[in-house]
């Protein structure tokens, strides 16, 4: 039997790599004729150093992740796709990406791009993908290559 995927979350943190993961998770979507959550969780940790927080940082986070995963939708419409959710999230992007989105968005597949944004946190605690990998519990796709599999 053929795996069939219903539900397939891509992670979107505006790097180069997981735009490839994205476009990737749309063919695999259409494939599938699966829903396609695209995820963006913002780092509240990272607004704990500022000590005149006032919200317009956080806001405006919001407003950029907004926009982008707007853009990201309009793509996946466009090609094809008639069942894309828009899911963004504030909290430790590692554990809302491997499992409090997928648990309660129902994914079955979880693909990311093998590194992100956040290169001081991948040397220190290691990255969101390699986290994802251990503890999802649906399968993961670390995405390397772009739509013509070729690497940058």
């Amino acid at each position: 039997m053929l795996q069939e995927y219903k539900s397939i979350m891509v992670a979107i943190d505006g790097s180069t790599q997981a735009e490839k993961a994205f476009k990737k998770a749309v063919e695999v979507a259409k494939r599938n004729n699966a829903q396609l959550v695209l995820a963006h969780v913002i780092d509240t940790r990272a607004y704990q150093s500022f000590s005149t927080f006032d919200g317009s940082i956080a806001d405006n986070a919001r407003v950029e992740a907004k926009n982008t995963l707007n853009e990201y939708k309009k793509y996946a419409e466009d090609k094809g796709l008639d069942n894309v959710k828009i899911v963004l999230e504030y909290g430790s992007p590692k554990v809302m990406i491997a499992k409090q989105i997928p648990q309660s968005e129902h994914i079955d597949l979880i693909m990311l791009g093998a590194t992100g944004l956040n290169a001081v946190e991948r040397i220190f605690v290691g990255s969101v993908s390699e986290y994802v990998i251990r503890q999802a519990s649906c399968d993961v796709m670390i995405i390397r290559t772009d739509l013509d599999n070729k690497l940058d």
